[in-house]
């Protein structure tokens, strides 16, 4: 699905992966008790940021799987889907396309 959306300068709009709910020992946590994922794909960039008047592409691409902070960006609402607005510093890492989605706590 295309994002009707263009973010600007060194912004990236990230579609958040939905966590897989488990249950463990029949205790059922509410949607409003559970932490956000902090892992997603990127589905829109900027052009990038200017420096000295040259233009500074991004690192990360349409399609990349990225690792962001648990506080970065802005979450926003498009057409019924929940996205999240954030600058490029507030990326933390890529994730090869075959890497295993993030671990949560110990």
């Amino acid at each position: 699905m295309a994002v009707n959306i263009t973010p600007l300068h060194d912004r990236v709009v990230v579609r958040r992966f939905e966590e897989k709910e488990s249950i463990k020992g029949g205790i059922i946590i509410p949607d409003s008790a559970k932490e956000k994922p902090q892992e997603g794909e990127v589905v829109a960039v900027g052009a990038g940021k200017r420096e000295k008047g040259e233009r500074i592409p991004l690192d990360v691409k349409v399609g990349d799987r990225v690792l962001f902070g648990k506080y970065s960006g802005n979450d926003i609402k498009i057409d019924d889907e929940e996205f999240m607005i954030l600058k490029e510093d507030e990326i933390l890492a890529k994730l090869a396309p075959n890497a295993k989605a993030a671990g949560g706590k110990k």
